[in-house]
C-alpha cells in the first residue's frame, strides 16, 4: 500500500497514524465535554429570557417601542439577539410579554373587593415604586397606534368594574363612569410623567417616600368625596386609619368655626355696651 494512503492531511499538519509520538513528546488528550442535562438547559433558557425581559423594559421606558432597537436590547441583556426570535418571535412579542408581566403583577396588589380608595393608593404605590411601567404607557401616547401592541382587553375591563363600583354606590350617580376612571389614571401616573411640575406644586420630591406618604392620603380623602358624600361607607380596613384623620381634621375645623362665633358674639356684646 502507498505510504501516502496512511496520512490524513488537516491542513498544513500531517497526521500519520502509524507514526510513534516522538520521544519526550507530551500528548494531551481533551476530555469529552459533558452535554447540559434538560434541568442545566431549562435554568439557562428562564435566565435568558429573565435578561431580555429586564433589558427591554430598560430600552422601552427610553425610547419607547419604535425607538428601541433588538439589537440594543440583546447586547444590554448579554445575550445573542437571535434569542428574542427564538423565545418571543419579534421585538413585539417581548413587548407583549412585558405587558402580559405587568397583568400578573396587578393581579397581585389590585384586588376587586378593595374599596375604591384603597385601590387607587395601591396602584400609586405600584406606580412610584416601578415607574418604568408608566414611562412605557406615556411612549404608548405618543407613539402612531400603528407603531405599538395595543391592549385594548384591559382597557375595557377596566372601565366595566368601574361601572360596577358605581352600580354599587362608590361613586355619584351624576359621574361618568369613564371620565372618573381617566382622571384616577391621571392622578395616579402624574408623579412620574411630570415630577418637576408636581415638586413646584406640593414642594416635595416625588420620589421620596414622605410625598408617597401624603399624596395616598389626599388621593384616599378625594375618592371618598367622589361618592357624594364626604364619611361614605366604603372603606377598606387599611382605611381605617385616614378615616380617623378625617373625622378628627372635621372635628378640628368645626371647632375653629364655633371659636370664630363665640368671637364675633362676644365682639357684638361689647359694642352693645359702649
Amino acid at each position: 500500500m502507498n505510504s501516502r494512503l496512511k496520512s490524513a492531511t488537516l491542513g498544513p499538519v500531517t497526521i500519520n497514524p502509524s507514526r510513534e509520538p516522538a520521544s519526550g513528546t507530551r500528548v494531551t488528550t481533551r476530555a469529552p465535554r459533558r452535554a447540559p442535562s434538560p434541568e442545566e438547559r431549562r435554568r439557562d433558557a428562564d435566565n435568558s429570557r429573565r435578561l431580555l425581559l429586564a433589558a427591554a423594559l430598560d430600552e422601552f421606558a427610553e425610547k419607547g417601542f419604535a425607538g428601541a432597537r433588538v439589537q440594543d436590547i440583546a447586547a444590554r441583556a448579554g445575550v445573542n439577539k437571535q434569542l428574542i426570535n427564538y423565545y418571543f418571535d419579534s421585538k413585539e412579542g417581548l413587548y407583549r410579554s412585558l405587558q402580559e408581566l405587568w397583568l400578573q403583577r396587578e393581579t397581585e396588589f389590585a384586588s376587586p373587593s378593595l374599596a375604591l380608595s384603597e385601590l387607587v393608593v395601591r396602584y400609586l404605590h405600584d406606580t412610584l415604586s416601578e415607574p418604568r411601567m408608566t414611562r412605557l404607557l406615556l411612549w404608548h401616547g405618543l407613539a402612531a397606534e400603528a407603531e405599538i401592541p395595543v391592549n385594548s382587553a384591559k382597557h375595557e375591563g377596566d372601565l366595566e368594574r368601574m361601572r360596577s363600583r358605581k352600580a354599587g354606590g362608590e361613586l355619584a350617580p351624576e359621574l361618568d363612569s369613564g371620565a372618573v376612571l381617566v382622571a384616577l389614571m391621571g392622578a395616579v401616573t402624574a408623579p412620574v410623567a411630570t415630577p418637576q411640575r408636581v415638586q413646584m406644586i406640593t414642594g416635595m420630591d416625588p420620589t421620596t417616600p414622605e410625598f408617597e406618604e401624603f399624596y395616598a392620603d389626599q388621593l384616599r380623602r378625594m375618592v371618598r368625596l367622589l361618592a357624594g358624600c364626604p364619611h361614605h361607607d366604603h372603606v377598606h380596613e387599611h382605611d381605617g386609619d385616614s378615616e380617623h384623620d378625617g373625622h378628627s381634621e372635621g372635628e378640628h375645623e368645626g371647632r375653629h368655626e364655633h371659636a370664630r362665633d363665640d368671637e364675633g358674639e362676644h365682639d357684638a356684646d361689647h359694642e352693645h355696651d359702649r
